[in-house]
This record gives structure tokens, sequence and C-alpha cells, in this order.
């Protein structure tokens, strides 16, 4: 079910002190993953991958496993510009799929074509197999555009996984922190951050890189689950580091540079209170400039 009048809801319940239905889950726990992986131009290898890495962290009792930004695709700019929209959707279902049959809910990166036009988006799937939403990157960089991709146009929505709220920013998105206390906001409590960042050369990058994602959680009062591809070589592919990020900013674990790798940890909800999000609601002008755009995020449930 979609709504855009939940938000709002949600903002008069916090506003008045009272509990939310994003502050109080029925499911104290959400099991997570974040899986390293590295794709190759072969969309047919990825998936394969990717329905591999649903089934064995099903297996360890996780509700959410993300994926790198354009896992499916990969992020090869003369590779990814060669795939058409019925080559990238035939994958998409396939691994919804997967996620049926496993009974995993998932957030998947990967290039998407509709009416001929590429997009950098995130797919949020349901452990029913079905794709719930779909969030496009909207900041692109030059990454994005040697292969053509064009930017989003909206705010991450908020999906109900297990009932718990969540959502995503993709890679150079992570820059900006509206796009991340927006969802969290509209309800999110667990926000999932996928990229395909730069190599290990560029060592000035690393420091902030890492920085951003642990303000992210902090300021908002959030989890954060972090997917990074890794890297291929010095100069090649992305850096790694995955992580997972507690609602104080601090990382919980995080991955290597160049290994593939999964991280599994049990986030418990209640830590999750978007305190420091919520307080930007209190004091006005800063206060009603937050509720009008509030008002767009999509709720999916």
């Amino acid at each position: 079910m979609k709504t855009r009048l939940l938000p709002l809801l949600l903002l008069a319940g916090a506003l008045a002190g009272h509990a939310t239905e994003s502050q109080v889950d029925a499911r104290p726990i959400l099991r997570v993953a974040v899986v390293q992986m590295r794709s190759e131009r072969d969309v047919a290898a990825n998936v394969a991958k990717i329905r591999a890495r649903l089934g064995e962290c099903a297996a360890k009792g996780v509700q959410v496993v993300a994926f790198p930004e354009c896992a499916i695709s990969s992020y090869y700019a003369d590779f990814a510009k060669t795939l058409d929209e019925a080559t990238l959707e035939r994958a998409a279902t396939e691994i919804a799929a997967a996620c049926r049959e496993y009974s995993i809910n998932a957030i998947v990166g990967t290039a998407t074509k509709p009416a001929g036009k590429f997009l950098n988006t995130a797919l949020f799937i349901n452990s029913r197999g079905e794709i719930v939403a779909r969030h496009h990157k909207v900041h692109v960089i030059g990454g994005d555009t040697a292969w053509d991709c064009t930017p989003g146009s909206s705010v991450a929505p908020v999906v109900y996984f297990d009932g718990v709220p969540v959502s995503v920013f993709i890679c150079h998105d992570s820059r900006y922190p509206e796009l991340a206390r927006l969802p969290v906001l509209a309800g999110a409590r667990v926000l999932f951050y996928i990229s395909h960042e730069a190599a290990p050369f560029k060592e000035t990058k690393m420091v902030p890189y890492r920085a951003q994602v642990m303000a992210r959680a902090a300021e908002n009062g959030v989890f954060i689950a972090h997917a990074n591809a890794p890297a291929d070589d010095w100069r090649t592919g992305s850096h790694g580091q995955s992580r997972l990020v507690a609602p104080d900013g601090n990382i919980i674990q995080e991955a290597s540079m160049a290994d593939e790798e999964v991280l599994i940890t049990d986030f418990k909800l209640a830590d999750a209170t978007a305190e420091n999000a919520l307080r930007s609601l209190d004091i006005d002008p800063i206060g009603a400039w937050w509720r009008e755009p509030v008002g767009q995020v999509q709720i999916f449930k």
C-alpha cells in the first residue's frame, strides 16, 4: 500500500510527543546483512552471485540484505551502457523470485532503463518477491554520466520490511544530508546506503567517506547499513569498507577494502529513536521548512 498521508500523521504524532507507528515497532530486532560484492561485465553472472548470497543470508536468519550500487548491471560504463530494458528487467525479476524462494527482503542496486532512459536505481524487493518500490539516484556524477545515466527526481521512499520502516540513499547522495533526513522524518529507522565509491588510490577521500556515513547515522539517530563494492586493485573498482553503523554514529562492523564479504548483525530497533532528526521540527522556521517536503515522501506498506 502506498500513501503520502502517513508522513504527515507521523509528524503530527512526533510533535505532540506521542508514540507513533514508526517509533514503536512490534519487532524489537532486525537482522540485516550487507554484501560487499564485485560485479562483472555479465548480468547473468551477477544475478547468480546475488541469488547465492540471498540463500546464504536467509539460512542465517537475515531479514533484509543490501547489495551495492549497480550490483546487477555493474558500474563498468562500457558494459552498462550496452544493456537494454528487457535484460535489466528480466534480471530484476529473477532476483525477486529468489527473494520469494528464500523469504527474504532485499535492496539491490542496478541500472534501469525505463522508456529508453538510464537511471541508477535501488530496488526494494520484499520477501514475497514483489518489487515494492524503486528509488533513483538524485545527484549523478561522472561515473554515472559515462553510461548516459540521468538523475532521479524524488526523495527515497519509506518501505516497511517485516514491519520495520527502512529507506535508502545511493553513493554520491550521501553528501546531501537532507536526502537521508526526509525519509527519517517520514518514519524510516534503518537507512540502507548502497555505493560504488572511489578506488583506494584516491586516499584523501577515504576518511571523508567513512565520516559521511557515521554523520548521517548520528545526526538522525538511526541505523545505517552500507553495502559498497570492493576494490579491483589500487586504481580501479571501489574501496570496500562496507559498514554497519549504530544510531550514535559508531561503527558496529566494517569490511576490508579488497575482499568480497558479508556483514551480518542484529539492529536493536529501540535504539533507533530518530531523536536528533525529530528535534529539527521543534524550532521554526527550520521546522516549517522540513514539514513541507516530508509530505512528498512515499510510504509503501
